[in-house]
């Protein structure tokens, strides 16, 4: 196996929606934990733990929630909620939602969020994102070119909105 490099930390950046479904979904981790420990315990009174499907599964179910609480904890400790733009509303900044124009006319809609918000189907795109880092500090009209495995994108900047 060879070194690899850790990947680069994501942007601390979140909106005030996605600061608040983190902290419910640790809300719920913490709920979810509390019956996994109570089924983890009844199986485990059940005799020999070693041929026990039920309690090796609710040690395996309890072992992911508690990463996933120590990752939301931590994370959580790290963010910064961004509650309005971070400057003027003609330009692109975290939390814009835009619709951009490629050369062939189609049109697409994104809304730059954090990296813990990203949605592919709803289009919110992470602001480290190779199209959201392109868009950022933009203005209507103006063309980005957007570096993808395909090639050169070229988009052009149609409208920018923010909630």
């Amino acid at each position: 196996m060879r070194w690899r490099p850790p990947p680069p930390r994501s942007s601390p950046y979140i909106t005030a929606q996605g600061h608040r479904q983190l902290q419910d979904e640790l809300k719920e981790r913490w709920i979810l934990r509390r019956e996994v420990t109570a089924a983890l315990s009844a199986a485990a009174a059940e005799g020999d733990r070693s041929e026990n499907a039920e309690y090796i599964y609710r040690k395996k179910q309890l072992r992911e929630i508690d990463r996933r609480i120590r990752y939301l904890q931590k994370r959580l400790d790290v963010v910064k909620v961004v509650q309005r733009p971070v400057g003027p509303g003609d330009k692109v900044f975290f939390g814009a939602r835009v619709r951009l124009e490629e050369a062939d006319g189609a049109e697409h809609e994104y809304r730059i969020v954090g990296a813990d918000e990203t949605d592919a189907e709803r289009g919110w795109i992470s602001v480290d994102s190779p199209v959201a880092r392109a868009l950022l500090g933009k203005a209507i009209d103006d063309e980005v070119a957007v570096p993808t495995p395909a090639g050169l994108r070229e988009l052009s900047i149609v409208t920018i909105q923010y909630d």
